[in-house]
Formats: structure tokens, C-alpha cells, sequence
């Protein structure tokens, strides 16, 4: 324990992108050695940088009501770990934020995942996540992948991301609604049956 809560202190305090980025780093996760369900989406936005309390957006509430999880689940550590691909908000872009910071997985996401032996499922949300952890068995795009999300299972979940800019893919995309957050509800809320009454 004494080691994971070094690792964590030693992200937290993580300056490898200092000068990179248009903030000082921030690095803003939340995880726990007993966490079941690991998100990892994209990064922070300006929001989530700067109460440091992750997925504290829109984008977070549309993810929660995938989920089917109140505030309270998904905010506790021992169910939800959550580690973006960037630890940092990168800064914005001609067409919204920039990409997740490259340094930032590579550095972090094996040793912090080391320490979660109780991994049950990963929720790779948006194409970065993907790329990183399917590696080569992603689909050609992100609505491919997704829509294969069953290939996956039972380790990772595939997700688009619940930015309201992609509410227009969901309209053009009805099968996510109807079959892919069905079985996600149902993955995550056998694995938070099962741990509960103190077993997480």
C-alpha cells in the first residue's frame, strides 16, 4: 500500500509536460488498489482542471446515465478508478481542445495499473484510449470499434465519448443507445452487485 500511495503522490506531483501545456500541471485521476471498473477517457477540460474533481462536466453526467450510477458510485474509488490518457488539460485547438498530452500514458497508466490487481472491466472512452489498449484490434474507426464492443469483452467496453458534441452521433448511430448502453447498465451493475456489503 505504502508503494501505491507513493506511485499516486509521484503522479500527482507529475511536471513532464510543465511549459507544454497553458496551465501549470494539474494532474487530475482517481483511483484505489480495490478499484473494479477503470475508466480512462480522454483528458480534463477546463472544468474538471480546475476543481480537479474528474468528469465534474456535462460529459460526465451523460456518462453516469450510461452507466446507470449516481454521483456517489462513480465517485467512489473502490468501484471507479478513473485515469484519463492525460492526466493534465492539454489546452484548445482550432476545433476544441487539443489531444491528450503522449508523455502522459506511457509514463503512468502501467505502473498505476499495477497496483489495481481488481480490474474488472476498462471503459475505453473516445479513439485514444482505444488506440492505446486495443492496439492493433481496433477497427478502422471509433463507431467500427464500437459497434464491435462485444470482440472486447470481458475486459474492455469500448465507448464513444459523452461529449454533447457527439449528440449528433448518437442520433445518426441509434444501435448505442440500444444495445450498447443496455449491456454496459448490465456489465457494470453485476460487478458492483457482486463487490458490495464490504467486499470491494
Amino acid at each position: 500500500m505504502d508503494n501505491f500511495k507513493s506511485a499516486c503522490e509521484e503522479a500527482r506531483n507529475c511536471r513532464i509536460c510543465l511549459g507544454k501545456i497553458p496551465f501549470h500541471p494539474k494532474p487530475v485521476f482517481s483511483i484505489h488498489s480495490h478499484s473494479r471498473i477503470l475508466v480512462v477517457g480522454q483528458a480534463p477540460g477546463t472544468r474538471v482542471q480546475a476543481t480537479g474533481i474528474p468528469w465534474n462536466d456535462p460529459s460526465g453526467d451523460e456518462l453516469r446515465r450510461w452507466l446507470d450510477v449516481g454521483k456517489e458510485q462513480f465517485y467512489d474509488p473502490k468501484i471507479f478508478g478513473i485515469m484519463p490518457m492525460g492526466f493534465c488539460y492539454p489546452g484548445k485547438g482550432k476545433n476544441g481542445d487539443l489531444p491528450p498530452r503522449k508523455e502522459c500514458a506511457p509514463q503512468w497508466h502501467s505502473e498505476l495499473l499495477g497496483f489495481m490487481p481488481k480490474i474488472e472491466l476498462v471503459l475505453l472512452i473516445g479513439s485514444y484510449a482505444q488506440a492505446y489498449y486495443l492496439k492493433g484490434n481496433a477497427k478502422s474507426n471509433l463507431t467500427e470499434t464500437v459497434r464491435a464492443f462485444e470482440e472486447y469483452l470481458p475486459r474492455y467496453f469500448p465507448l464513444v465519448h459523452p461529449s454533447p458534441r457527439n449528440r449528433i452521433w448518437q442520433k445518426r448511430n441509434p444501435w448505442f443507445e440500444e444495445k450498447v448502453v443496455p449491456e454496459l447498465r448490465i456489465r457494470v451493475s453485476e460487478i458492483i452487485r457482486k463487490n458490495a456489503h464490504g467486499a470491494l
